[in-house]
């Protein structure tokens, strides 16, 4: 397991309290689970991902990660539709400990409301939390 210090959370995502991390681009929102959550979940093995088109609200279960020690739900983290989903993933859950930002990301959502994301945490915010 990583110490705090030495986890990757790049500054120019917003992140969720149950470590889902979410990047604006353009109008779409990228979102995946962030570097503590795949350290603590350990070797993922299988990623379950919504259907594109699937429309949800803030705070739904949108799919799960599954390891060798657990499965977490997945939390989407803005209300929108679903556009695409990494279907590399399929083959590939690895990717989510290799490169959980870059190539392991979970889905692309169009967002209802972009300002949802202002009440993510910044790294900053993240890391308080991380450290209780």
């Amino acid at each position: 397991m990583k110490e705090i210090s030495d986890l990757n959370l790049p500054d120019d995502m917003k992140y969720t309290k149950d470590h889902e991390w979410a990047r604006l681009s353009g109008d779409i929102v990228t979102v995946g689970i962030n570097d503590y959550a795949q350290d603590q979940l350990g070797e993922v093995v299988f990623v379950e991902l919504p259907e594109t088109g699937d429309t949800l609200s803030k705070g739904d279960e949108f799919g799960s990660v599954e390891s060798v020690k657990a499965v977490s739900e997945i939390y989407i983290p803005v209300s929108g539709e679903i556009m695409e989903i990494n279907e590399d993933l399929e083959d590939a859950p690895e990717l989510v400990n290799e490169s959980c930002y870059e190539k392991g990301w979970l889905i692309k959502v169009k967002p209802e409301d972009v300002s949802e994301l202002d009440n993510l945490m910044d790294k900053a915010e993240y890391l308080d939390m991380l450290k209780g």
